[in-house]
């Protein structure tokens, strides 16, 4: 059984990083972090109060801590120390150089704060967590770093991008609102030659470049881009049979093991080995690409368009090679 005082403590300590890592905290949002009601809240920065922490009420805002107050480090638990070791192996494959060596740079100090036996502990756990490195990189080795700082200052950025339909390179200057990481980085911009938002991946970037110009913030959001592109996207729905039999066994692990980045919904054995997979997509050229290597063990149930998608890349094929 827990200790209520235990439990209390932790609750206090986690207060008091919130107040030094935000300027303002309300009673009903630290209520839903801890999952208790607003009463205790009320009573725990009673105690802090009473222990002498500055808490500053804010009438109708809520809570902060007094401007310029500074609590020692809190002391990471080895949970929270190994967290921040898989997010150091993260950044060190799925980011850049440079944001890479800045959070190794965080984590030796994190490895200096704690106790030796958490060190050792995490010393022995690390080579057990591992982060296999992309498929394809950035060719700017700093472009995330880069990037990142654009949307912070709002500056513009000159960037060669090679298009995915024809592979060529243009210049544009963009206008950076945030990055998100999907089975590759992606910038969303406001691209001044398309006089529209659009998104970038980072491994299509040649050069890229800070201008000294500045834009005026927008009102659009990543997270309003990435709803109106959902909405925007019919989605299509695609039956396929596959025979994992007809290729050999790796090829169709493969297929299974990717179907999720491709729509996949569901699936369903039939009596004949096959599977019937149901897939919502909004790209047929797209999913055609994915299944060309497969062709010998599907069959298309529907739509009839991406026969015809195959049949197009499958010509295609033929006409380089033979």
């Amino acid at each position: 059984m827990i200790d209520p005082e235990v439990t209390r403590l932790s609750r206090l300590v986690a207060i008091l990083t919130l107040l030094q890592t935000k300027r303002v905290v309300t009673a009903t949002e630290l209520a839903h972090r801890f999952s208790v009601s607003t009463r205790t809240i009320y009573r725990d920065i009673r105690t802090l109060e009473s222990a002498g922490i500055p808490v500053v009420t804010l009438e109708g805002k809520g809570y902060a801590m007094l401007d310029g107050y500074r609590l020692p480090p809190v002391m990471f638990t080895r949970d929270e120390a190994i967290a921040l070791l898989t997010a150091e192996k993260l950044a060190a494959q799925r980011t850049d150089a440079t944001t890479a060596q800045l959070t190794g740079a965080a984590m030796d100090k994190l490895r200096a704060a704690l106790r030796h036996t958490d060190r050792d502990h995490l010393e022995t756990i690390a080579p057990h967590i591992q982060v296999l490195e992309p498929a394809s990189q950035p060719a700017n080795t700093n472009a995330y770093q880069q990037l990142v700082t654009a949307v912070t200052i709002r500056c513009v950025v000159n960037i060669n991008y090679l298009a995915a339909e024809t592979g060529l390179p243009t210049a544009r200057d963009i206008e950076p609102i945030g990055i998100y990481l999907s089975q590759h980085w992606h910038v969303v911009a406001y691209c001044r030659l398309r006089q529209a938002f659009r998104d970038f991946r980072l491994d299509r970037i040649q050069n890229l470049k800070l201008t000294e110009e500045t834009f005026t913030a927008r009102p659009e959001t990543l997270q309003q881009y990435r709803a109106e592109e959902a909405k925007r996207r019919s989605r299509e729905k695609v039956v396929i049979r596959f025979q994992p039999a007809a290729v050999i066994p790796p090829l169709a692990q493969h297929m299974l093991d990717t179907r999720h980045h491709y729509g996949w919904t569901h699936e369903k054995p039939l009596p004949d080995g096959s599977i019937e997979m149901l897939f919502l997509i909004g790209s047929l050229p797209y999913l055609a690409t994915w299944l060309l290597p497969f062709t010998n063990a599907v069959t298309i149930v529907e739509p009839e368009e991406l026969k015809i998608q195959l049949q197009k890349l499958a010509q295609k094929a033929y006409n380089h090679f033979s």
